[in-house]
């Protein structure tokens, strides 16, 4: 016979309450059957945040700086930006967290910008400021509509405003030959640029110069804001080749010899009244032209003034081609006061058929053409002539 105290009850059901509240904190929400559904829970991402500079509704903002967006946590999948003339490029980082403007801002221009990231989005419209000076092109040698040049024309290019920044400006003027070749700007002086080639132009092409400026910071607070494209329509190479001590001139065209002509150079009694020796280029023409001794008054030893016609210019010291009835003399001896003068028939033959930039190489006299003495720029070689580039240490 098994006796059971009332101690050992009271015990068992302890245990067994134990157990079902065990139970009970083990079982999920809503039921502890199979087949009951488990409960999850999940967090809704933050959209990233992008940033626009300059910010929305800037003014004022300082030309030559970049636009820069960035997207903090996530990645930008676009940026759209466009300013007067149209769409701005830009790159992006590896993970594309930012996006940089490639070229620098404009003065006084409007700008709206548009990114997005993922679910974000974002946008700036701002502009910047007036610049206190604008730099401008206010004269291109040669540029006049229709006209073919010779073989030997630089490209001149002066400005409104001395340029500080030399290098800046330069980098925007480019020009690009049908004939490709080399060549380099001079600076003369802070507002004047001249290009010319390494060797003279290939003949009966197109050379175009482009000047994009629009954005250029020239110096301080100077800016560009307009570009200039020219087209340059290069000839037939006509190269006229003066010997003074022989009394004779030759010119060719494209090689072939088209007009032999006696002529009288300078009579060399004073260095003023000898002709130049080296490479000129033709200038201008006039006809008539009145020729007056520089540096003397009437009366004095020397002095003259004449009427001379079919004169074509080629150096500023005074130095023409042109037409004089003085046919004892040429072919035979030099008695002019610098000039080079031939028959009148020659002479305007010579005027009507010359372009601007022709090359005219005169030998036989002991005096050099300068490099600055009219367009006498070949008179310098061109590794001398591209040591006044800005760019001469770029590589």
């Amino acid at each position: 016979m098994t006796i059971t105290t009332p101690w050992r009850k009271t015990a068992t059901g302890v245990a067994l309450l134990a157990a079902a509240t065990l139970t009970a904190s083990c079982s999920a929400p809503g039921g502890t059957g199979p087949g009951a559904s488990e409960a999850t829970t999940s967090a809704t991402p933050e959209p990233p945040t992008i940033t626009i500079t300059p910010a929305q509704g800037s003014t004022k903002v300082n030309p030559g700086k970049r636009i820069v967006v960035t997207a903090e946590g996530g990645a930008l999948d676009e940026v759209t930006v466009q300013d007067d003339d149209g769409q701005i490029e830009g790159t992006f980082n590896t993970d594309r967290t930012k996006w940089v403007s490639k070229t620098a801002l404009k003065p006084a221009t409007d700008y709206n910008v548009s990114a997005t990231a993922g679910a974000a989005t974002a946008a700036s419209a701002f502009t910047t400021r007036k610049p206190g000076r604008v730099l401008q092109i206010i004269d291109v040698t040669p540029n006049i509509k229709g006209e073919k040049v010779g073989v030997g024309m630089p490209i001149m290019v002066r400005f409104n405003q001395p340029v500080a920044n030399k290098a800046a400006v330069e980098r925007a003027l480019q020009v690009e030959a049908e004939k490709p070749a080399d060549g380099a700007w001079r600076w003369i002086d802070d507002s004047y640029a001249i290009y010319r080639p390494a060797k003279y132009w290939a003949p009966d092409q197109t050379v175009s110069f482009n000047a994009a400026l629009d954005g250029v910071k020239a110096g301080k607070d100077l800016w560009g804001m307009k570009n200039y494209d020219y087209d340059i329509t290069i000839g037939d190479k006509v190269v006229s080749k003066v010997n003074a001590a022989r009394h004779m001139m030759y010119v060719y065209r494209n090689g072939k010899r088209v007009q032999t002509m006696a002529i009288s150079a300078g009579k060399a009694t004073t260095r003023e009244y000898t002709t130049t020796s080296g490479v000129h280029l033709t200038m201008e023409r006039a006809n008539p032209v009145r020729m007056i001794s520089p540096g003397r008054k009437k009366g004095d030893p020397g002095y003259y003034d004449v009427i001379v016609n079919h004169a074509v210019r080629i150096s500023n010291s005074g130095e023409y081609v042109h037409a004089k009835n003085n046919v004892w003399a040429q072919g035979r001896q030099n008695v002019s006061h610098g000039c080079v003068n031939a028959r009148p028939d020659q002479a305007k033959w010579f005027y009507d058929n010359f372009q601007r930039g022709d090359v005219v190489e005169i030998t036989g006299t002991d005096r050099e053409l300068e490099w600055n003495n009219g367009w006498g720029f070949w008179q310098m070689s061109f590794k001398e002539w591209k040591k006044g580039s800005a760019l001469k240490n770029d590589s």
